[in-house]
């Protein structure tokens, strides 16, 4: 049988996603019912981080214990993927004594890598071109709030970075139109917008994309990595700011999200971080139950 992974979106059918979403939101039903029933006692997640994750590494971690496993955290002093020990020879042993594992790096290449020969289903919790589980934690928010985004439009604002590109994903597999918006030189890669140009428009100005829009996302302008940019890059993205203004150009219901850490002031303002009925923090608590849901379907796919 052939491990089912989690590297992208496109690993699982929009069918298997929409269910997953349906999981998602009855697991986060049962914990504030009193709990699960600790169908992961035993199960063993690894956790490798490359990049440090405040809400990645309690979400997963407080996840498995929630349903009974336990989490094996190892820090990029703990394990050098590719460095020291070759790829190869890393997923085999960590695959052959936890049952499951999640990976936060930088190259997608390693994750890929490390997927291909691990006997345990493999979790991508960021990589430099993806991040599919915050896109889990983003759907599941907007269907809570305001039902199916099929047919919706999405606009993106701001750096065409991962998850930029996850939302370039997402419109395919959940079916929606996204229009991206990106200062000259920092647009996700071309062959993603060739591939899904049917669903997936790069504009000329966060005003044109946020047009009737259903929902607007961004994100830092100098992800993790990209620091010694911060400065340039603030003077590139002028303009490009998530705020009151570019909101009104939205539909009169629309929906605004940020995966957080957010730098206030820069790529969104802090009147909407901290307005009366923001899902920001809805957002950033549906990763653990999205994770559960997705950790259960690997899980038992791979039983």
């Amino acid at each position: 049988m052939t491990t089912r992974h989690f590297l992208t979106l496109l690993d699982l059918s929009p069918s298997e996603l929409n269910g997953l979403m349906a999981r998602a939101i009855e697991l986060k039903t049962e914990l504030r019912n009193g709990g699960h029933n600790d169908p992961f006692k035993n199960k063993v997640l690894g956790m490798v981080f490359e990049k440090s994750s405040t809400r990645t590494r309690v979400s997963f971690e407080a996840g498995m214990t929630q349903l009974g496993g336990s989490a094996l955290f190892l820090s990029s002093r703990d394990t050098q993927l590719g460095r020291g020990e070759p790829i190869e020879d890393s997923a085999r042993v960590l695959s052959s004594m936890v049952d499951i594992v999640m990976i936060r790096t930088f190259g997608h290449d390693i994750i890929e890598r490390f997927a291909q020969y691990s006997s345990v289903p493999v979790i991508n919790a960021l990589t430099d071109d993806y991040h599919p589980c915050q896109l889990l934690a983003d759907i599941q928010t907007y269907i809570e709030q305001r039902g199916s985004i099929q047919g919706k439009t999405v606009s993106w604002i701001g750096d065409g970075n991962n998850m930029c590109q996850s939302y370039i994903n997402a419109a395919k597999q959940f079916d929606f139109e996204l229009r991206i918006a990106c200062p000259k030189g920092f647009e996700p890669k071309n062959e993603l917008i060739t591939a899904n140009k049917n669903r997936v428009t790069l504009v000329g100005s966060p005003q044109e994309a946020a047009k009737g829009a259903d929902l607007l996302v961004t994100d830092v302008w100098a992800s993790m990595g990209q620091e010694e940019e911060q400065a340039d890059r603030i003077k590139q993205f002028a303009g490009y700011q998530l705020n009151h203004e570019l909101l009104s150009h939205a539909a009169s219901d629309a929906l605004y999200m940020h995966c957080l850490p957010a730098h206030r002031g820069e790529e969104i303002s802090a009147e909407l971080m901290d307005a009366e009925g923001t899902v920001i923090w809805q957002e950033a608590e549906n990763r653990l139950h999205a994770q559960k849901a997705l950790i259960e379907f690997l899980l038992s796919q791979n039983s």
